[in-house]
């Protein structure tokens, strides 16, 4: 029997007003698990209402006591932790490993928030720039914020939003996706339990329609957005339109080169982990090899072949899986129909994980581990993001090629480079054209404290996302000129002062 998921606002669940719901499926049955409403424009309204409302006195409560309710809450997280990954997998499929792994890092960018933000905070003062004259900056919140977040990460990227946006002062508005919204409607419970003023975390379910509404209601002053890059180029552009600060991150295509003096072992486990590890739909998967010289290519292909024929695919509580489901009937569809182009193209198909079956669990959204050799770059197979368990190897002459092939895709989020030589690694990291870079690192996902955020079609707006970036995001800067009137000849001026 299936039930129906609400909205959250005001520190309560608030029932689905439009009449109109979406599936949300177990993806590795295949069966429907609930219903979650699609709000209309009014219920966007009447939610930010609430938000609109509550932020001035969440604005004036000192960024100490904000940041004990923030650490309040990642300690219940962290109580709640396998609740959290199990519901979590339920709807996305990932394994509760790999949950847990996206619960902690998302915690992680709250945590830093909850003691950066009296430092990030503090603005600037100068004495006596004139006679008498002192200038100093403020940073305040911007007000309401809103966040639109992709069904991969359902826990780690609204947190990263949320985290350093609360802690601002802001009130955060959530979008997340309608595949997988119950554990950001269970974080929701617990920022209320942790003490957060009701209204300063709403969570609002909906497709474009509560998206548009979002980008279209003038109190909300920014939006977070992370999917794929023609909706982040276009929700980039609707909220600049209407004066709205944007923060959009689009899709990836990364890349791993692998240089000849590389740890092989090392180079193929990171693959295996970076390639296949959530069944590839992770924004920072590697999705590309690029080993440099036959000899490296052909020694690699081998070794991806015998260890890919030993991954296991399965439900997420079952032991020893190494991934599961991806999240929809469409998605298979469209990854086996990438695979299927490939093949066509004439790139090499080592291994493949079309008709993958689970004993027990038949109508799941399986898609087995893929492998392709002798891509070339002018394929749709390299040039499109896939987005499932599906590793391409374009295979290099030499190192000035590796270097070209990340620095002029499309897609600028991750790369990583394998070697022992610490001057080619220095030299890549300082060539490549890409935001974020791996040494001997297959998935360079920065911690909480820098910033995350890549190049090109990946990322659009000038800021990143967590770090020192997110605070000058989510504020503005208000600049405060003081003379203090003590005895000083008066006399109206009609020129610019200048100090003097």
């Amino acid at each position: 029997m299936t039930r129906d998921l609400t909205h959250y606002s005001g520190g309560a669940h608030r029932a689905g007003m439009s009449g109109r719901f979406g599936d949300v499926h177990n993806p590795a049955t295949g069966e429907v698990t609930s219903r979650v409403p699609l709000a209309d424009a009014g219920e966007v309204a009447a939610i930010v209402d609430v938000a609109a409302a509550a932020q001035p006195a969440w604005a004036a409560t000192n960024p100490q006591r904000r940041g004990r309710i923030l650490l309040r809450f990642v300690d219940l997280v962290n109580e709640h932790v396998d609740e959290l990954a199990a519901l979590l997998s339920a709807e996305h499929g990932k394994t509760l490993a790999d949950a847990k792994g996206d619960i902690a890092r998302g915690i992680e960018v709250v945590e830093f928030s909850a003691g950066a933000a009296p430092h990030l905070l503090k603005g600037e003062f100068s004495d006596n720039v004139g006679t008498g004259i002192d200038v100093h900056s403020l940073r305040q919140p911007l007000g309401v914020v809103a966040g639109i977040t992709p069904f991969n990460f359902p826990a780690m990227i609204p947190l990263w939003k949320a985290g350093p946006a609360l802690a601002a002062g802001n009130a955060f508005v959530l979008k997340p996706s309608e595949r997988d919204p119950s554990v950001p409607l269970r974080l929701a419970e617990l920022f209320t339990e942790a003490g957060l003023p009701d209204g300063v975390f709403s969570v609002v379910n909906g497709d474009k329609v509560a998206v548009d509404a979002l980008l279209d209601d003038p109190r909300v002053e920014a939006v977070g957005f992370v999917g794929s890059t023609p909706i982040a180029q276009s929700i980039y552009a609707h909220a600049a339109a209407n004066g709205k600060r944007a923060q959009c991150f689009g899709g990836a295509k990364n890349h791993m080169v692998i240089l000849p003096d590389a740890d092989l072992d090392m180079a193929v486990d990171a693959l295996i982990g970076a390639g296949y590890g959530s069944a590839g739909e992770r924004c920072m998967a590697i999705s590309v090899a690029v080993p440099v010289g036959e000899r490296t290519a052909d020694a690699l292909v081998a070794r991806l072949k015998e260890r890919i024929d030993g991954l296991r695919v399965g439900e997420a509580t079952a032991p020893d899986v190494d991934f599961g489901p991806v999240i929809s009937a469409a998605a298979k569809e469209r990854i086996e129909a990438a695979i299927a182009t490939g093949i066509d193209e004439g790139a090499e198909l080592v291994a493949d994980g079309r008709g993958r079956t689970v004993e027990g669990f038949h109508g799941g959204f399986w898609v087995g581990p893929t492998l392709f050799d002798r891509v070339r770059p002018e394929m749709a197979l390299y040039r499109e993001e896939v987005f499932g368990p599906v590793l391409s190897v374009v295979r290099a002459a030499d190192y000035e090629e590796a270097l070209r092939l990340p620095s002029e895709n499309e897609f600028g989020n991750g790369v990583a480079i394998f070697t022992r030589d610490g001057d080619a690694a220095r030299d890549f990291s300082s060539r490549v054209q890409v935001g974020m870079v791996g040494v001997n690192v297959p998935i360079p996902v920065p911690i909480a404290y820098y910033t995350f955020g890549g190049w090109k079609a990946s990322g659009f707006g000038d800021l990143n996302q967590h770090g020192a970036d997110a605070f000058r995001f989510y504020t503005k800067t208000k600049t405060v000129t003081t003379r203090w009137p003590s005895g000083i000849r008066a006399g109206a001026s009609f020129v610019m002062p200048e100090g003097s």
